[in-house]
């Protein structure tokens, strides 16, 4: 039920979407010089979809990272990030693809990006997110549940030799890229691989990534009570544990452990659910028409 919940609210959402974008929307240019200083909070978030202290953290983040302002034509990095966020239409197209670029270059060099998502890299750190997991569902050992989702993409080209426009096609029939995702108990994310492409199945992701080969190592050094969360699309192992094929009789223990499991994967499908409400490139109707390798970029 969980899981049909949060699809649904996912539908409400992308249905919200197209309706809004489908309304006569009137346009009033308005020049504003500074909109730190000429625009109060409450408005600076609604148009940027950021308070302004979080906006002016983003700016000092990834301004070493940008290319600097050397004509009076250049932009800034302020009205770079303006571009991400909210696209003009009135500019030039050309004009945002290279703010997209180069805000989603920065946002992923290591010294940004792996300061925000990370796996938990030593025994410290990965009991700080069992003792939650414990703690919210009485449930021990568990320092992350995995899931895979698919984020529309616009078709590469057929003959393209790098990404065969073929590759990209999922089950359900449209382009996508098919990202896995690790969630801790809060809906932090702690891993993210959007490096496959929508045809490709979770398990084979889950099997050739190296999160996959840093737990097995874990287990064959001892260290058994440690391990992840999975739906009966991952193989079972004892480092991910699945839920159990056939339904077990109520009252069973097999029956409390697929209980259990139900309830605390829900938190994976959550995660999902406020990521793509939060960025709604991300939602299956909006589509990222970008190259593989850039909607990859924006993915992260």
């Amino acid at each position: 039920m969980d899981k049909l919940f949060y699809l649904d609210l996912l539908d409400e959402v992308e249905n919200a979407e197209i309706e809004e974008e489908n309304r006569e929307n009137v346009h009033i240019d308005i020049v504003i010089s500074d909109p730190f200083a000429e625009i109060n909070d409450r408005s600076f978030k609604n148009i940027f979809k950021l308070t302004k202290e979080l906006c002016n953290y983003l700016i000092n983040l990834v301004r070493p990272y940008i290319r600097p302002q050397v004509k009076a034509t250049n932009l800034d990095v302020p009205v770079k990030l303006h571009f991400v966020f909210l696209p003009v239409a009135a500019t030039r197209k050309i004009s945002v693809s290279r703010c997209v670029h180069e805000v989603v270059n920065a946002l992923n060099q290591p010294a940004i990006f792996n300061n925000y998502v990370k796996f938990p890299g030593n025994f410290e750190q990965m009991n700080v997110v069992r003792r939650s997991f414990f703690d919210k569902y009485n449930f021990p050992g568990i320092i992350g549940c995995v899931e895979c989702t698919h984020v529309a993409i616009f078709p590469p080209r057929i003959v393209d030799p790098n990404y065969p426009e073929h590759l990209y096609v999922n089950r359900k029939g449209y382009h996508s890229i098919n990202v896995q995702l690790v969630s801790d108990s809060n809906l932090r994310i702690l891993n993210v691989n959007a490096r496959y492409p929508g045809s490709t199945n979770g398990a084979f992701i889950w099997s050739n990534y190296n999160l996959n080969a840093t737990l097995q190592q874990l287990h064959a050094n001892g260290h058994t009570d440690y391990f992840l969360l999975g739906d009966s699309g991952y193989p079972l192992r004892t480092w991910i544990l699945t839920p159990l094929e056939e339904d077990p009789a109520e009252g069973t223990p097999g029956y409390r452990y697929n209980m259990a499991h139900k309830r605390i994967r829900s938190t994976i499908e959550r995660c999902n659910g406020v990521l793509k409400t939060r960025f709604r490139c991300l939602l299956k109707h909006r589509v990222l028409h970008y190259s593989p390798q850039t909607a990859c970029q924006i993915i992260n």
